[in-house]
């Protein structure tokens, strides 16, 4: 694990070849500043200790869906009134800063709240899904299930379920009268399982990786995994923000900042140059 600074971050952006890419990655460490908890983080009200990998996996939704979306309700409920903070709005600035110098950028969030698209990011791929949708469970049968179709969440009716939480008042498909299942990538189930995913999307951006700079995260998932060895095999620099100054890598430099303090920050000294 290597130390860094944003003056070390800011030169290595600015310093990114033509035709490479700047990628930003996020994680739950993100959004904390806007009163969502991590998964793994040591927070209050970090997720991890109610045992995410079990409920948060097509087999436990199989086996009892009328408890995994009362889990899943209580989660997302708590997003409705959250508001993005001053790293999410930093990061459309990056983008925006970067795109209007000709360079190429991607946003590739772990998070399945609506904080960034509320920001103002455009080039963003949600690849776990999205809090705000859900989709049919008929796979493969109804156009509104995988690997295309989902529905807006407010678009369906779950007044009877929550008023009683059983099997026979689970909210169901517009279209086929399946179940309906939550718009997220579960722990058992691939990238590739649904288009909005947008998985080849990443890929493509992995091919020309100029900087790659990953904020709040845990390096817990494969996806990160992924970006930061394809990163590293095509010489790209790799950078965490995290007040933790964890890093799986010696080859990351490490800036131990909460991100809502050091993208401003970020944008300031690329701007100001």
């Amino acid at each position: 694990m290597s130390g860094s600074n944003l003056g070390d971050l800011a030169s290595a952006i600015r310093a990114i070849p033509p035709g490479r890419m700047l990628i930003a990655v996020t994680g739950a460490g993100i959004s904390l500043a806007s009163g969502i908890p991590t998964f793994r983080g040591t927070d209050p009200g970090a997720v991890w200790s109610k045992d995410v990998t079990e409920l948060g996996t097509y087999r436990y939704f199989a086996t009892d869906p009328a408890a995994s979306w009362s889990w899943y309700l209580s989660r997302f409920d708590t997003l409705r009134d959250k508001q993005p903070n001053g790293g999410h709005f930093a990061l459309t600035q990056l983008e925006n800063w970067q795109k209007a110098r000709g360079g190429g950028f991607l946003l590739v969030t772990q998070n399945v709240d609506c904080l960034h698209e509320q920001a103002g990011s455009k080039e963003m791929v949600k690849v776990h899904g999205s809090a705000d949708r859900v989709r049919c469970d008929n796979e493969g049968k109804c156009e509104l299930a995988a690997p295309k179709g989902s529905i807006a969440r407010d678009a369906i009716d779950i007044t009877q379920f929550l008023e009683d939480p059983v099997a026979n008042n689970l909210p169901r498909c517009p279209r086929c009268a399946s179940l309906v299942r939550q718009h997220v990538l579960w722990f058992d189930e691939r990238y590739d399982q649904h288009n909005d995913y947008q998985i080849d999307r990443v890929l493509r951006a992995l091919k020309r990786p100029g900087v790659t700079l990953f904020i709040g995260t845990s390096f817990s998932v494969g996806i990160t995994d992924m970006i930061l060895h394809s990163t590293l095999a095509r010489n790209g620099r790799v950078f965490s923000i995290d007040p933790s100054g964890e890093a799986p890598h010696v080859a990351v430099s490490t800036i131990c900042v909460r991100a809502e303090e050091a993208l401003p920050e970020l944008v300031t000294l690329l701007s100001s140059t």
